[in-house]
């Protein structure tokens, strides 16, 4: 299986030499295989543990014949599977570094196309002979599929394990998960690893972005990596100017076989949150269940009651919870310094769909000014995976998101956010998510009137 988000190839040893990756691919690979022991094995045995996640649900529609997929010949099953998987065409990123399974056939004149929703990603290459399918499941985390191209009808295939070489890294949260990654790559594609990479995610420096992206939209004064061919030059591998505010990408690559002509800045910064977002959400999740396990093997050798829980397990799941609270907040956002512009739909239809609260506002409204978001939560605290967090680490987390919007706790880490940042962001949980709504009206007595909400939200 492929990586679906920019990273490094999952191709044998052999053929990484060949195409002299072989370091690159071979530290991945051990610390992968270092960190897979934590999750092949009891509690979470994500190998032989049933998916179920919705790309896992629509396979089980396609084998029993309750669903079919139509085939095109320009792009095979992609179009069909977008549609079925409710993945906006909007959303496409193109990415031209060879960082994929199928990177003999990805150049800067041949980039691969990405889409995405909150728990799907899609990659499609020209000529292709698989799409690509991720999906975050609620308690696995990132599960990878192929769908074969040139098949007579669609039949998903979960991956059996190639793409945890480089999915379930250091750069993953040590879980299987998603990344996206900026280098400095050739026309032909190929990174200048020795030049360095960089995982990027909300906090990046914008200078350090999209190394090896095509990136359609404007961003002023401000420069990225992105849509420039670099050269072997260490002190000089690129002219970052010559990258900047382009708005038609037609005249740097042939975007006539892509489902759209763009690459929006608007979406590839929202891809980069959410990626590390999932990330966080999938190790909390790990964490928690592992430390219970340990907990219950520990209780019945000790003979301690069954719900004994161990000051090691607490320490866990504060640890996780932390990470995972900081990061839900934007903790360390880098600030834009001039004002993003894309040139799709993306940014409508993102803002769109909401949920919004009574006053219609949402945490998917863009800001794009000063940082990513008007109101730095992250949307993603709405998805299942999320909901689906074991009650004791998500307990930690609204607990303690409840304490920074209520202004209980004023660490450094949450600095950034104004008063009316906390209490529009406590405003839209309460009104949009009815657990959250209860868990603040337990609380709500005990908060200073100057800033506590009544208990409907209102």
């Amino acid at each position: 299986m492929s990586s679906l988000i920019n990273t490094l190839s999952t191709l044998s040893t052999p053929k990484c030499l060949a195409l002299g990756l072989l370091v690159a691919c071979s530290i991945s690979t051990v610390d992968s295989v270092r960190g897979q022991s934590e999750f092949t094995t009891a509690p979470i045995l994500y190998h032989s543990s049933k998916a179920v996640d919705r790309v896992a649900k629509m396979s089980e529609r396609l084998e029993s014949g309750k669903l079919t997929l139509k085939r095109d010949d320009r792009h095979g099953f992609l179009a069909a599977v977008l549609r079925e998987l409710k993945v906006p065409i909007e959303s496409q990123t193109l990415v031209f570094s060879k960082t994929s399974l199928q990177l003999r056939r990805i150049t800067a004149s041949r980039p691969r196309a990405l889409y995405f929703n909150d728990d799907i990603y899609i990659g499609w290459v020209q000529g292709g002979v698989v799409v690509e399918v991720g999906a975050v499941d609620p308690q696995l985390g990132a599960v990878f599929y192929t769908i074969d191209q040139h098949a007579d009808r669609a039949i998903v295939k979960r991956d059996q394990g190639e793409c945890l070489a480089c999915h379930a890294t250091r750069r993953t949260q040590h879980v299987p998960g998603f990344l996206v990654r900026s280098v400095f790559a050739a026309s032909d594609g190929q990174p200048f690893y020795a030049m360095g990479t960089t995982t990027t995610d909300h906090t990046t420096p914008i200078d350090l972005r999209f190394g090896g992206w095509y990136v359609s939209g404007k961003h002023g004064a401000m420069r990225h990596r992105g849509n420039v061919i670099a050269r072997d030059d260490p002190k000089s591998p690129i002219d970052p100017d010559s990258g900047a505010n382009v708005l038609d990408l037609a005249k740097r690559v042939d975007v006539t076989p892509y489902l759209a002509p763009t690459s929006d800045i608007i979406a590839l910064m929202v891809l980069e949150h959410q990626t590390q977002m999932h990330n966080l959400v999938t190790r909390a999740s790990y964490e928690s269940r592992q430390a219970a396990h340990y907990d219950k093997t520990m209780n019945r050798v000790l003979e301690r009651p069954n719900n004994f829980v161990s000051d090691l397990t607490k320490r866990r799941v504060q640890r996780v919870g932390d990470a995972l609270l900081s990061y839900l907040l934007f903790a360390g956002e880098y600030e834009l310094t001039a004002q993003v512009t894309g040139n799709s739909k993306f940014a409508k239809q993102f803002a769109a769909r909401g949920p919004h609260d009574s006053k219609g506002r949402s945490l998917r409204e863009f800001d794009l000014r000063e940082r990513l978001f008007r109101y730095p939560c992250s949307f993603l605290i709405h998805t299942e995976s999320f909901g689906a967090l074991p009650t004791d680490v998500r307990d930690y987390v609204e607990e303690g998101l409840l304490d920074v919007l209520t202004g209980k706790e004023r660490g450094d880490d949450f600095k950034h956010l104004t008063p009316q940042d906390r209490q529009a962001i406590l405003e839209i949980l309460v009104d949009t998510k009815p657990a959250f709504r209860k868990r603040f009206a337990k609380r709500a007595p005990q908060l200073d009137e100057s800033s506590a909400l009544p208990a409907d939200g209102k």
